[in-house]
C-alpha cells in the first residue's frame, strides 16, 4: 500500500514540473506577446531566418524542433485556389478541393454594403479554414487608375474612401475563422504591363490621398495580420523592400503589427530585403505564375545569404528578431490558435452568400423604352414573351478559369444560359454568336475571320424572329483581358462584338446586353442598345443573380464603383503621354496626380458614359432637402447632415444614398468633390426613411505635402448629396471654423 502512494506522490509531483516547465509559446491561454518573446528566445539564428522564406510554392517552414507548424497560404480574394503542386506550378490534381467561387471584388464593391462585405469575407474565410490554410492571399485594394489594367477586376475600384469601407468587414470576416487575409498588392501595383520593374513617379498628396487610404483602414481598422508587398518599384525602390512605404509608413506611421510577404518573385536584394522592412520573401526566380528556377528555397535571398550577412556583422540581429517575431504572432494567430473554427466548404449558406452578392452588386447601367409607346425592357416578363436568343460565348463560359491567380477550381457553377433557362424554359433558344478562345495565361487564341462572320451570320438569323434578344458579352480572363501578366491592348470590345451588337440591333431593337468583366469597355453603339447591364464575374451562382436581376425577381440596387469613360483618352491616365501610362518601360509618372475617376471628370467637366456611383432600379426614389444640424463647425466638432428619402415606385427596392464634399476655396487645387460617406437603405413602396450622415473635420482635410499631415483650412465647404457622383438631389453648406 506505501509502495501506491509513493509511486502516486512521485506521479503528481512530476506532473507539476513537467507542468511547470512546459514552454509559454504552447500554451494559446497565454498572451500573445508572451509566446512570442519566449518562443524567439529558444530559437537559433538559422531556424529565425529559415522562418524567412518559402519551403515550396505556397509554404513556409515552422520550427520542427520547437514544435512550431508551417504556415500555408493560398491565392483567392474570389475563393480558395485549387492546391499547387509542391514545387512547380502545376495543379496537383486533388479530388477534394473544389470550392466556391465568390463574386469579383469589383461586383462587392458595386453592392456599396458593408454587410456584404462581412458575409463574404466570414464565407470565404471558412472555406479557407476547412482547406487548412493560414494565410488566404487578398482582399486587393489597388486603386483603379485606368480601364485598361488586367486586373482590375480583382480590386474594388477607382475611389479610397469607397475602397476603405468596404475592405474592413471582409477583413475582419476572414481573419474570425483563424486565418490572416494578406491584404495586396502595396502599393501602387495598378498595371500589369512592365509590373515587375516599373518605376511609379508621383505626389506626395496623390500618394496618401488616393493610393494609401485603402491600405490604411485595412491595417487599422480591420487589423490585417498580413500584407503583400507589389512587384513594381515606388521611387526607385521595389515595393517589397521599401523604406518608405514598409518601414516609415506601414511599420512605422501605422504600427502595423504583422507580417509582409512578398509577392512571388517580387524580392531582389537581399540587404534591401533585411534592412526595409520585408518579413517573408516567396516565388524568388520566378515571374509570379509560371517560370521555375535552377536555384533551391536556400538560395532565396533572406535564406543562406541573409544568414552569412547576420554572422558577418552586415546587417544587425534585430532584423531577423524583428521579421522572426512577427511571424510567430501570426502563426500564434492561425496554425497555433486552437480556438478557432473548423470551417465549411460548398454549403449552402455559401452559395446563398454568393448569390445575395452578385444580386446586390449587379449594376443596370441603362433600361430605356425600344419605343414612346413601350415600357422600359427589363424585368422581362414570362408572360408576354415567348422565344428568347441569348448570344454570347459568356453565357456559357466558366469564368472562373483563367486570369492567372484568381482562377478557381468550382464544384459548382451556374452559366447565365442555365439561370435563364431554368427560369424561362424552352422560350430560351442559345447560340454562341461570337468565339473568344481558350482561357490562357499569357498568350491568346486568334480567332480567324469566317469564324467570327459565321457566327455572327447565324446569331443575326435567329434573332430576326425572336421576342427578345439578351447577349450575354463583355471581356473574360484570357491574356490581355481581365487577366494577371498583362494589360488591355484596347478599351473596345474583343472577339468582334461591336459588330455582333450593330448586327443584331438592325434586326432586332429588343435587345438587352449583358456585359460580364471587370473592367469599363467602349460603347460606340450604346444608343441603339436599351437596356444594358454590368454583370461582373458572379462566380458559382453567377447564372442565378443574373436571372434573379433580368426577371425582377431582385430588384438592382448596384451601383458603380468606378467611372465608364466615353473614349479611353478622356480617362485621366490615359489623357497624357505615354510617361504617364504606361510608362516608358522603366519610369511611370502619375500626371493626373489626386485627380483620378470621377474626381477628374468632374474637375475637368468631362461627361463620363456612366459616372461613378450610377445604378438604375425598377422603382423611383425621392430625395428631400437636406439639412445640416449647424451652418458652423467647430474645429474639434462634429455636424450632421439629414435628408429624407422615398420609394415612389410601386416595388420595393434599395437605395445607396450617397454624400460628398467639395472645399468651396483652398489654398491647394482640390477635386469639385469626393466621397466621404455613404448609406445603402431598403424602402418599401411609399416608404420613406431619414438618412444621417456625421461629419467632422477629418472628412474635410488634404494632404499637406510641405507640412507632411493632413489639414482642413477654415472656410465654406459644399455638401452634395445624390444617388451617384453626377445625380446630385441636394446640396447644403457649412463653415468650417
Amino acid at each position: 500500500m506505501r509502495k501506491h502512494v509513493i509511486a502516486a506522490i512521485f506521479c503528481a509531483c512530476s506532473f507539476s514540473v513537467l507542468m511547470a516547465q512546459t514552454p509559454i509559446y504552447l500554451d494559446d491561454n497565454q498572451p500573445i506577446e508572451a509566446r512570442v518573446k519566449d518562443a524567439l528566445s529558444r530559437m537559433t539564428l538559422e531556424e529565425k531566418v529559415a522562418l524567412c522564406h518559402a519551403q515550396s510554392k505556397f509554404s513556409t517552414p515552422g520550427v520542427r524542433r520547437l514544435g512550431i507548424p508551417e504556415i500555408w497560404m493560398s491565392d483567392g480574394p474570389h475563393g480558395v485556389r485549387a492546391e499547387i503542386n509542391w514545387n512547380d506550378w502545376g495543379y496537383a490534381n486533388w479530388t477534394n478541393d473544389s470550392i466556391t467561387a465568390f463574386p469579383a471584388l469589383t461586383c462587392l464593391a458595386a453592392t456599396w454594403n458593408p454587410e456584404m462585405a462581412a458575409i463574404y469575407g466570414k464565407s470565404v474565410g471558412e472555406e479557407a479554414r476547412y482547406r487548412r490554410k493560414d494565410i488566404l492571399l487578398g482582399p486587393g485594394l489597388n486603386i483603379y487608375r485606368t480601364p485598361l489594367n488586367g486586373r482590375n477586376f480583382e480590386y474594388m475600384g477607382e475611389d479610397p474612401y469607397l475602397t476603405s469601407v468596404m475592405c474592413v468587414p471582409y477583413i475582419q470576416g476572414v481573419q474570425k475563422n483563424g486565418v490572416a487575409v494578406c491584404v495586396k498588392h502595396y502599393v501602387l501595383n495598378n498595371q500589369e504591363k512592365w509590373r515587375g520593374h516599373i518605376d511609379v513617379e508621383l505626389s506626395d498628396r496623390a500618394l496618401y490621398e488616393i493610393y494609401l487610404p485603402a491600405f490604411k483602414a485595412a491595417v487599422q481598422k480591420g487589423e490585417a495580420w498580413s500584407i503583400m508587398g507589389s512587384y513594381n518599384k515606388v521611387r526607385g525602390q521595389h515595393a517589397c523592400h521599401n523604406a518608405l512605404t514598409l518601414n516609415k509608413i506601414l511599420k512605422g506611421d501605422w504600427g502595423f503589427d504583422g507580417v509582409v510577404v512578398t509577392d512571388w518573385g517580387g524580392c531582389h536584394d537581399t540587404y534591401e530585403a533585411a534592412m526595409n522592412g520585408l518579413d517573408i520573401e516567396m516565388g524568388s526566380y520566378t515571374n509570379g505564375l509560371t517560370s521555375e528556377s535552377k536555384f533551391t528555397y536556400d538560395d532565396y535571398y533572406l535564406a543562406k545569404p541573409y544568414l552569412r550577412m547576420l554572422k558577418e556583422g552586415k546587417v544587425p540581429v534585430s532584423t531577423v528578431d524583428d521579421k522572426a517575431s512577427r511571424i510567430l504572432r501570426l502563426i500564434f494567430r492561425t496554425g497555433m490558435n486552437r480556438h478557432k473554427p473548423y470551417g465549411s466548404l460548398t454549403t449552402e449558406a455559401h452559395y446563398q452568400a454568393a448569390q445575395e452578392i452578385g444580386d446586390e452588386g449587379i449594376v443596370l447601367l441603362k433600361n430605356a423604352p425600344v419605343s414612346k409607346k413601350t415600357s422600359p425592357l427589363l424585368p422581362i416578363s414570362a408572360e408576354k414573351i415567348n422565344k428568347i436568343l441569348v448570344v454570347g460565348d459568356n453565357a456559357t463560359r466558366m469564368l472562373n478559369q483563367g486570369g492567372g491567380s484568381s482562377e478557381l477550381k468550382v464544384k459548382d457553377m451556374v452559366s447565365p444560359l442555365d439561370g435563364l433557362r431554368a427560369l424561362y424554359g424552352n422560350k430560351i433558344v442559345y447560340t454562341k454568336g461570337y468565339a473568344a478562345g481558350r482561357a490562357l495565361y499569357d498568350h491568346a487564341d486568334k480567332i480567324s475571320q469566317a469564324v467570327e462572320d459565321s457566327l455572327r451570320m447565324e446569331a443575326v438569323r435567329l434573332a430576326k424572329d425572336a421576342d427578345l434578344v439578351i447577349l450575354v458579352g463583355g471581356l473574360n480572363k484570357n491574356h490581355f483581358q481581365d487577366c494577371e501578366g498583362a494589360d488591355r491592348l484596347s478599351y473596345g470590345l474583343p472577339f468582334g462584338q461591336n459588330e455582333l451588337i450593330d448586327a443584331l440591333t438592325a434586326v432586332n431593337k429588343n435587345m438587352v446586353l449583358v456585359l460580364l468583366s471587370g473592367n469599363a469597355v467602349e460603347m460606340p453603339w450604346v444608343r441603339k442598345v436599351p437596356a444594358i447591364v454590368q454583370g461582373w464575374y458572379l462566380g458559382s451562382m453567377g447564372g442565378k443573380s443574373i436571372a434573379d436581376i433580368l426577371s425582377g425577381s431582385v430588384n438592382p440596387s448596384g451601383k458603380l464603383p468606378f467611372s465608364f469613360p466615353v473614349k479611353l483618352t478622356d480617362c485621366g491616365a490615359n489623357a497624357f503621354d505615354e510617361l504617364c501610362y504606361p510608362g516608358d518601360s522603366i519610369k511611370e509618372v502619375y500626371k493626373e496626380d489626386i485627380l483620378v475617376g470621377y474626381r477628374w471628370y468632374d474637375t475637368k467637366k468631362i461627361p463620363a458614359l456612366f459616372s461613378f456611383g450610377h445604378g438604375l432600379s425598377y422603382t423611383t426614389f425621392a430625395y428631400g432637402k437636406p439639412v445640416v444640424s449647424s451652418k458652423k463647425m467647430e474645429g474639434n466638432g462634429t455636424l450632421t447632415v439629414t435628408i429624407p428619402v422615398k420609394n415612389t415606385g410601386s416595388v420595393a427596392g434599395k437605395e445607396v444614398v450617397q454624400l460628398y464634399i467639395g472645399d468651396e476655396k483652398c489654398s491647394v487645387m482640390r477635386p469639385v468633390k469626393e466621397l466621404k460617406a455613404f448609406s445603402k437603405i431598403a424602402l418599401q413602396p411609399g416608404e420613406e426613411k431619414q438618412v444621417s450622415f456625421t461629419l467632422s473635420p477629418d472628412e474635410l482635410k488634404y494632404y499637406d505635402d510641405v507640412k507632411k499631415d493632413w489639414v482642413a483650412e477654415p472656410g465654406k465647404f459644399k455638401v452634395y448629396i445624390g444617388s451617384s457622383s453626377t445625380d446630385i438631389r441636394g446640396t447644403v453648406e457649412f463653415e468650417l471654423l
